[in-house]
């Protein structure tokens, strides 16, 4: 009988051993959890999400493409896609050559495209009845006369000048050929410093 209570407690107390044990592996696991937790916290005290997937390249912005719609007196109008840096004669060739009835002179084919852009091709009767640009010697880019190109009347709105000295620059141009210069001008008889000084920022020559 004393044998068996012995037995009985040696089981007992292996049992608690054992308890104690796994008791002891929760709370290590329970404590290891809690400053796993502690170490993903964010500083303002919210839990931060990790993630451990392989970042994504991000995709690049497809910024060597335009669009340019072609129309007019082309054989296939429409939009196109063309590598930037294109210049107009490409758009035209991908939109089947200009028609029999286009107006080629009205189109600068080598002009740089810029995304976006509409290039209108009109036809032979379209140019014609488009307002006639204005002369070279008045054009607005710079608001000089060219002493090469201009009318007497242009010539005429310079100060200084009237219908004299306009014809007379004419006459000189006729015999002689363009201005190289704008002082070339006071070879012309009644055209001297005086004069030149009121014009000199008016004229140009090309």
């Amino acid at each position: 009988m004393k044998k068996v209570k012995n037995l009985i407690c040696i089981l007992v107390l292996a049992i608690g051993i054992s308890g104690c044990a796994n008791q002891r592996e929760e709370a290590k696991e329970l404590l290891l959890s809690k400053e796993t937790a502690e170490v993903k916290a964010g500083s303002n005290g919210k839990e931060e999400v990790w993630l451990e997937a392989e970042a994504k390249p991000q995709k690049e912005e497809e910024t060597d493409i335009i669009y340019v719609q072609v129309s007019g007196a082309v054989n296939h109008p429409g939009v196109y896609e063309l590598p930037l840096g294109s210049r107009v004669f490409q758009a035209l060739e991908l939109a089947g050559g200009m028609t029999q009835e286009a107006q080629e002179k009205s189109i600068n084919q080598a002009q740089t495209l810029e995304d976006g852009q509409m290039i209108w091709v009109p036809t032979v009767e379209e140019a014609a009845a488009l307002p006639k640009q204005q002369p070279e010697s008045l054009a607005k880019d710079d608001g000089k006369v060219n002493l090469n190109t201009a009318t007497k009347e242009e010539l005429q709105t310079l100060p200084g000048i009237g219908e004299a000295k306009a014809q007379s620059i004419v006459a000189w141009r006729e015999e002689h050929g363009s201005f190289t210069q704008i002082e070339d001008i006071m070879k012309i008889e009644g055209i001297k410093e005086g004069v030149f000084s009121k014009i000199k920022d008016s004229v140009k020559v090309q």
